[in-house]
């Protein structure tokens, strides 16, 4: 019988921990917002919420309402993604994973660990192992990326993009979303990208849209809704990254760590 992993979050960097602990043999199941937000919408598994399925890779998720549903995909060796925030289907459905990963990137403080808590393994900026989860991972760029920390915290949020800022593509007001640009579509300096109450939103440089907000949303001013990818590399829209790999390893390294440990008790 497979372990049984939660995953809190289903953007393109919770999506890599679900594959690469998918491969490991895991039984994943991710809970999601009822209106995503995931820029990297190709590699995210949670566009199950607005499409039914969605593949990432090799490995197709399915949007579940109900317990039956729930239970069908996982014994087709399918991720569920179950509409859930706050966790409260979870508990209706009786589920008791073995460690729950929170992937939502929050970046703030989370609720502090009980004695009834599962074992937490909390990613980035406003987990503190020991405190609100019993590990962390790192996911910042650089020499410590995907380590596992024991006792403290990961680094602390920068609150700047990684690489030229540029790349980042963020709505200039509230409103909705028109999409002009496909992701994986080569643009050129000044090419229009996307718009936002007739306010264009354009290339700042030449490459390739890695990612674009669902078109069709309200998004809110200042929100990163894509990313331009200077490499101009279409092939690399339709993988996971190697920082969410690189995370996913840290997360599966937590696992087996926990689950080593409690075959000695």
């Amino acid at each position: 019988m497979r372990t049984f992993i939660l995953i809190r979050g289903g953007g393109d960097l919770a999506s890599g921990v679900a594959l690469r602990l998918y491969h490991a043999g895991f039984a994943i199941a991710i809970t999601e917002l009822p209106q995503p937000l995931a820029v990297r919408r190709t590699v995210a598994f949670s566009e199950a919420v607005y499409e039914g399925t969605w593949t990432v890779e090799d490995v197709t998720a399915q949007h579940v309402e109900t317990y039956q549903e729930f239970q069908t995909v996982l014994s087709q060796r399918n991720i569920p993604v179950l509409v859930d925030p706050d966790l409260q289907r979870v508990h209706a459905f009786g589920l008791q994973p073995a460690a729950i990963v929170d992937a939502r990137l929050l970046k703030q403080d989370a609720p502090p660990l009980t004695t009834a808590s599962p074992i937490i393994i909390g990613l980035g900026p406003g987990f503190i192992a020991g405190k609100n989860c019993h590990a962390v991972i790192e996911t910042q760029r650089g020499h410590t990326l995907g380590r596992v920390y024991w006792n403290g915290p990961a680094s602390p949020n920068s609150g700047l993009p990684e690489g030229d800022p540029r790349r980042v593509l963020r709505a200039p007001q509230d409103g909705l979303l028109i999409g002009h640009a496909q992701i994986g579509e080569h643009l050129e300096p000044g090419q229009t990208i996307a718009q936002v109450n007739g306010q264009a939103i354009t290339a700042p440089f030449r490459g390739v849209l890695r990612g674009l907000i669902r078109p069709g949303l309200y998004v809110t001013a200042g929100l990163k809704i894509g990313d331009l990818d200077p490499r101009d590399r279409r092939e690399y829209c339709f993988l996971v990254s190697d920082k969410a790999l690189a995370i996913a390893g840290g997360v599966l390294e937590a696992v087996m760590r926990c689950q080593a440990q409690s075959e000695k008790v």
